[in-house]
């Protein structure tokens, strides 16, 4: 075993020597860079997309090196997307604490981005459930870092886009797996409802494994519940998958079952495969593959057969490259929000006044120590007194927004200058209209500058400057579209355009053949 690891590793070694080279060459030119993985599940403006001549191409970096079945770890690169390293680890009947619901997120983006998933409650966002991880740092130098070696570091990353180096590999902590996870869907009638609800079931010390909520509006929705077993609690429990084309979309089958089982005392449960479980929500990404049917409603009604026929466009892969293709990412809000409980219900009464967007995603999360780059409670930072509770809860805020350029900036700033109000704050992932001051006054930014001196990531761009919308997205140039660009914004044009580069980017191909579908027999 532990020859087969020292394999794997000899080629890694090699490839992270040459990017640490290249990294390097870019801080003793004085050169700024950023980073290139192969794939992205930002709703950001890729890096390639700016200089193609500063980037770091860490894209080979795609294998899960060695799993060790005694000690319950795997050492995985950080470009392995979720789905190859479920796949990888249920062969030894382990599985990651927290998977995140997408199976083309990555393990780096997991750790350098904020990844928090149903069972972040228990174990908190991705980061939490790592090791250690290596480091190629601005300066070149490769470096290894844990809660035990650069702790100040390893906590300091997370979450922070990588901008203190790039990630080489991680080792992920995991546990047993089941079989199915025998899923509960309680269901609720109004946003106060739902939010004591996921409160009172999100309790870390108990048996559940995972805890999210959809709201479909303000009088409907349902608290789902997830444990992981190998024996249902009854030979009559039904047995429910989502991974085939004529299987339904999550959050539709939820829907559903709302009309037939709406009493609270009488909550429906099934059965559910656990790898369809963990990506149950990639078929339709979530919902808001509903808006390309609203897109090409003249031409593509939105109806079983449809969902059925175009199955292999409708997986979150095809559909990431499909808007970014399209330039709708300025259109769409596609952003998590995270809020104190005592606070979420005035958010979404905020946010359904501002914007009118359902269904909305709950998900209870523990929040991480402070100072962090992480989404947290920035009351306690401002005086509030008192100590911060252990959890937030994370809104998914999902749906299209003002079409007009500056409507749509309007409503991003007037989202989080609610969010400032309610002591929450965006992910980021998606990109950030603030102001610096604003945008810092949410954050430790002392701290922050501090650890970036000490590991010489001045040559990485700082978070600002990577989640900042650009003074284009925030129309600021002053200048007007050329003839091109105005032709090429009528309908259908755009979605056609980001169809074209989804299918010729090969994850087409990643979504017709979907390996995880066949790890539970039908």
């Amino acid at each position: 075993m532990g020859d087969a690891r020292s394999e794997a590793l000899e080629p890694h070694a090699q490839e992270v020597s040459r990017i640490a080279a290249t990294v390097k060459a870019f801080h003793d030119r004085g050169e700024k860079f950023r980073i290139f993985h192969g794939s992205t599940n930002s709703t950001r403006k890729s890096a390639l997309g700016r200089d193609p001549k500063k980037v770091v191409d860490t894209s080979q970096l795609n294998n899960v090196l060695h799993i060790d079945v005694e000690k319950q770890t795997a050492l995985v690169e950080p470009n392995v997307p979720m789905d190859r390293l479920v796949e990888a680890t249920l062969e030894y009947g382990l599985i990651p604490p927290v998977v995140m619901e997408f199976p083309g997120i990555t393990v780096g983006g997991g750790y350098s981005g904020t990844s928090g998933e149903s069972s972040s409650f228990k174990h908190g966002f991705f980061d939490r459930t790592l090791n250690k991880v290596e480091l190629v740092l601005a300066t070149g130098e490769v470096i290894t870092t844990s809660p035990t070696s650069r702790p100040d570091l390893f906590h300091g990353a997370a979450g922070a886009v990588g901008t203190f180096g790039v990630t080489t590999l991680v080792e992920i902590q995991l546990r047993k797996a089941a079989k199915y996870v025998e899923t509960t869907y309680h269901p609720v009638s109004s946003t106060k409802e739902a939010i004591s609800k996921i409160k009172a079931l999100a309790d870390p010390e108990g048996d559940l494994d995972y805890v999210d909520g959809i709201l479909f509006s303000p009088t409907s929705g349902a608290i789902v519940t997830g444990r992981m077993t190998d024996t249902l609690s009854s030979p009559n429990l039904p047995i429910q998958r989502f991974s085939a084309a004529g299987d339904p979309w999550f959050y539709l089958h939820v829907q559903n079952l709302l009309t037939t089982h709406h009493d609270p005392d009488k909550p429906h449960r099934e059965a559910i495969p656990l790898p369809e479980y963990l990506f149950r929500y990639d078929r339709g990404g979530f919902w808001v593959a509903s808006a390309a049917f609203a897109y090409f409603k003249k031409l593509v009604p939105f109806n079983a057969f449809t969902r059925w026929w175009l199955d292999d466009f409708m997986h979150t892969r095809m559909l990431y490259k499909a808007l970014h293709g399209s330039g709708h990412t300025e259109r769409m809000f596609v952003q998590d929000l995270a809020l104190p409980y005592a606070t979420a219900k005035d958010f979404i009464e905020y946010s359904d006044e501002r914007l009118g967007i359902w269904p909305l995603w709950l998900c209870p999360l523990k929040q991480s120590a402070q100072p962090s780059m992480h989404p947290h409670d920035t009351g306690l930072k401002k005086g509030s007194g008192g100590q911060a509770e252990q959890q937030m809860l994370n809104i998914g805020l999902w749906g299209e927004g003002p079409p007009v350029r500056e409507d749509f900036v309007a409503a991003n700033r007037d989202i989080e200058r609610k969010l400032k109000e309610l002591h929450g704050m965006r992910w980021l992932y998606a990109q950030t209209y603030h102001e610096k001051s604003e945008f810092w006054a949410d954050f430790d930014k002392d701290w922050y500058d501090e650890l970036r001196v000490k590991y010489g990531a001045e040559g990485l761009p700082s978070v600002f400057e990577k989640v900042r919308a650009s003074k284009g997205e925030l129309g600021e140039t002053g200048e007007g579209q050329t003839w091109a660009q105005w032709v090429g914004s009528f309908w259908p044009l755009p979605g056609l355009v980001g169809l074209r580069k989804a299918v010729q980017s090969g994850d087409y191909v990643e979504a017709r053949s979907s390996r995880w579908k066949a790890w539970v027999p039908r």
